[in-house]
């Protein structure tokens, strides 16, 4: 993967449905789940390494918010099933971008750095490895998977890091805290925001 470019593959629930683990009221989930989607996106086009954002998202009004935010916008190939939907997407991705790599990352790093990304992304370019991945601040699962069109096969869901390890992927294991700062619970919350979260989540929590 040499001087690669890379196509991000961006899952997003509908906000309405997003985040059910944060534990605060209805709307606020909504409006927090939206932001952490939009700043990651924002995070993810300012790297350098990263030709585009391929979201994939059920939401049709969300998709929209998600294209002016200078995304590309699928449905959801297969509802309830991340990894298959995630694959349908790498094949469109394939379509559209031939020469780049597809790359999922989760839609819920609202601090996520840009320049974090690309130090991500020149380690895996570097490593030339069919398969890299970066494990969530817990180390327990993941949060970033990428892979040769024709070999990714990413194994996201409970204990994603064991299962993307005993499939041979290598993990990257750089201090790129962004990068592994997914918000599922307020404390997982309170420590992105010492981070430094993005705009939209900014606006989203003085709201």
């Amino acid at each position: 993967m040499t001087g690669s470019t890379y196509v991000v593959l961006l899952p997003v629930k509908p906000p309405a449905r997003g985040k059910s683990r944060l534990d605060v009221d209805p709307e606020r989930r909504r409006a927090l789940a939206a932001a952490f989607a939009l700043d990651t996106a924002r995070a993810c086009l300012a790297a350098t390494g990263v030709a585009a954002v391929l979201a994939v998202t059920d939401d049709a009004r969300f998709a929209d918010d998600l294209r002016t935010a200078g995304c590309e916008a699928i449905p959801d190939g297969v509802t309830g099933d991340l990894n298959e939907s995630l694959r349908q997407a790498a094949g469109e991705a394939a379509r559209r971008w031939p020469d780049g790599v597809p790359m999922a990352v989760c839609a819920d790093l609202p601090a996520l750095r840009p320049g974090d990304l690309d130090a991500v992304l020149d380690d895996v370019s570097a490593a030339g490895s069919t398969a890299s991945f970066v494990a969530d601040h817990d180390g327990v699962g993941t949060t970033l998977y990428t892979a040769a069109y024709d070999a990714f096969d990413p194994h996201f869901g409970y204990r994603s890091r064991q299962a993307h390890l005993d499939a041979g992927a290598r993990e990257i294991t750089l201090p790129v805290a962004s990068v592994r700062m997914d918000v599922d619970d307020r404390a997982a919350l309170a420590a992105a925001v010492d981070l430094g979260v993005g705009a939209h989540t900014r606006l989203a929590l003085l709201a």
